[in-house]
């Protein structure tokens, strides 16, 4: 890699931040949200196999839930959308456009605004979570490019790889990350942590970055993403976190959550302050087929008069329902079974990307 610093000013491209645009957090208000239907690949299964049409149904409880409180467009593949129709309610836009795989909150722009009515978005370098094995991406490299077309953005293309997931920011300055994402040598080979700051730091507008070492363990399984944070810690208010919470001293996850929790409440936001962690204990199922699992409540989605929360069948589904209630008490809980979702690698934050209000 070549250093930013070593690159003529004069050849180096305009940079969101400096145009005065920022990612705003989740919590604030949004425009629509941008979903990807699951096609037939190594993740879903072929045309015709009932992991599917599971996880087809699952992404259509999430469409139609969110298409409640806000617009919402769905990605089809060509020749997909009629079949995507029979599931998803008729508020629910369907647009054909090529994709590889459905995890939008990865392969679609991360948006910004500037404040003066204009959003833009931010088109990432994708390459298949560090070119994994089973990933495929010919197509998924061209989404961010085609949403922020199809929404009228103006359109900011950072060198470096990177996914929505991995990274988390409270609107006022902050993003959460993880070491194992953006300085994953599959990613960004050669970058250095003060290089990721940088570009990220220029991109999203923030000027404060708090790392985590690691995800959660089944993460860096097959389907993983080698540690995405929007399962580990979120931002739901200024100077507050949620965060993932394992309290099982034998689940692998347990000395892995002991870590980031300590991380966390040493560190502080881009203001100053010294973040409060609010813990979302883990589900009290704690392996499916003999396999670890992530099932994760930290991996939930903020639309517009809504908190769109990950079910799991679990006693602890109506325990973080509640801690959701009381962050944001405006706001209506929906819990959404998404274990088929967990299934195929990541959860309802994944599937969701936020196109925030101008």
């Amino acid at each position: 890699m070549t250093s930013s610093s070593s690159i003529p000013s004069a050849a180096m491209p305009p940079k969101p931040a400096a145009a005065g645009f920022a990612m705003p957090a989740e919590w604030e208000p949004h425009a629509a949200t941008w979903m990807a239907w699951p096609p037939p690949n190594r993740t879903f299964g072929p045309d015709g196999s009932e992991t599917l049409a599971e996880a087809r149904r699952a992404w259509a409880r999430v469409a139609n839930t969110v298409v409640k409180y806000e617009p919402l467009t769905m990605l089809t593949a060509p020749g997909q959308s009629a079949g995507a129709r029979r599931l998803l309610d008729p508020r629910v836009s369907v647009v054909e456009h090529p994709i590889d795989d459905a995890w939008m909150r990865d392969t679609g722009p991360t948006f910004l605004t500037d404040g003066q009515g204009e959003l833009a978005a931010v088109d990432w370098v994708f390459n298949g979570w560090g070119a994994q094995e089973w990933a495929r991406w010919e197509r998924d490299q061209h989404v961010a490019e085609g949403v922020a077309g199809l929404s009228g953005a103006r359109r900011f293309a950072s060198r470096l790889v990177n996914e929505g997931g991995g990274i988390h920011v409270d609107g006022q300055g902050t993003v959460l990350l993880t070491e194992t994402v953006q300085l994953d040598p599959a990613r960004n080979p050669g970058w250095t942590k003060a290089e990721v700051e940088a570009e990220l730091h220029a991109f999203l507008g923030t000027r404060r970055a708090i790392w985590l070492p690691r995800g959660l363990t089944r993460d860096y399984g097959p389907f993983g993403t080698r540690g995405h944070v929007d399962i580990v810690a979120a931002f739901v208010h200024p100077g507050v976190v949620v965060a993932h919470a394992q309290p099982d001293p034998a689940h692998p996850d347990f000395e892995v959550c002991r870590e980031n929790l300590r991380l966390l409440r040493s560190s502080t936001d881009a203001s100053g302050r010294r973040l409060e962690v609010v813990e979302l204990v883990a589900p009290t199922v704690t392996e499916v087929d003999g396999e670890p699992v992530d099932f994760s409540y930290v991996n939930h989605y903020l639309c517009n008069g809504a908190v769109v929360l990950c079910a799991f069948d679990d006693p602890s589904d109506e325990v973080n329902a509640r801690v959701f209630a009381e962050l944001f008490p405006q706001r209506r809980v929906e819990l959404v079974d998404a274990r088929p979702i967990f299934a195929a690698g990541g959860g309802i934050h994944c599937i969701t990307q936020q196109q925030p209000e101008v």
